[in-house]
């Protein structure tokens, strides 16, 4: 079972400081296995997944550079190479996508949220199975010709973003979280 332990844990291992080896097919289908076990109201599977890794990771990158010089045509080197090293360094990197289309039941705010759950269980799963993560967005989560004519997404799907995966070269420091009691208030009739 799933600890307090563990979820006090989680942390994102940041893009550039994860390496080789990424997660072996049983790894990574155990991984899968766990994000997929999120609240989905109705039942609608609402999301889908791409697997960027190998030789895919170089071909992303190209086309996400070739993209960002058309957005930006004076787009830095340091601009670049960030956003290029967000598809190269990483040895694994899942798209989370969430299906919105029409449903006469289940608001696409619901869909979308369940998709989003999928991000976070994979940063837990990734964990979990020993390897750091980072969920990442950014420009080519919102920019719709990247998005269908790059990723192949349809019309009427969002991009949740991208997670890398890897083996983590440093660790981690625990950052400054919120303080919970000045979160909560209680409702008054």
């Amino acid at each position: 079972m799933l600890t307090h332990t563990a979820l006090l844990s989680r942390i994102s291992t940041p893009t550039r400081q994860l390496a080789a080896p990424g997660p072996s097919a049983a790894q990574l289908q155990a991984i899968l296995h766990t994000a997929v076990h999120v609240p989905d109201h109705g039942r609608r599977v609402p999301f889908r997944l791409l697997r960027i890794a190998g030789a895919a990771r170089a071909a992303l990158a190209d086309a996400a550079e070739a993209r960002q010089r058309v957005l930006d045509p004076q787009a830095g080197p340091a601009v670049i190479e960030k956003l290029r090293t967000r598809f190269t360094v990483p040895p694994l990197t899942i798209a989370v996508i969430a299906k919105l289309g029409p449903d006469e039941k289940i608001p696409a705010s619901e869909r979308f949220s369940s998709a989003a759950c999928v991000c976070f269980q994979l940063l837990l799963a990734a964990q979990a199975e020993g390897f750091g993560a980072q969920w990442l967005t950014g420009w080519l989560a919102y920019d719709r010709p990247f998005l269908e004519h790059t990723l192949g997404l349809h019309a009427d799907e969002q991009l949740l973003g991208t997670l890398a995966i890897g083996t983590a070269t440093v660790a981690v420091p625990e950052r400054e979280r919120p303080d919970v009691a000045a979160l909560l208030t209680d409702w008054q009739p």
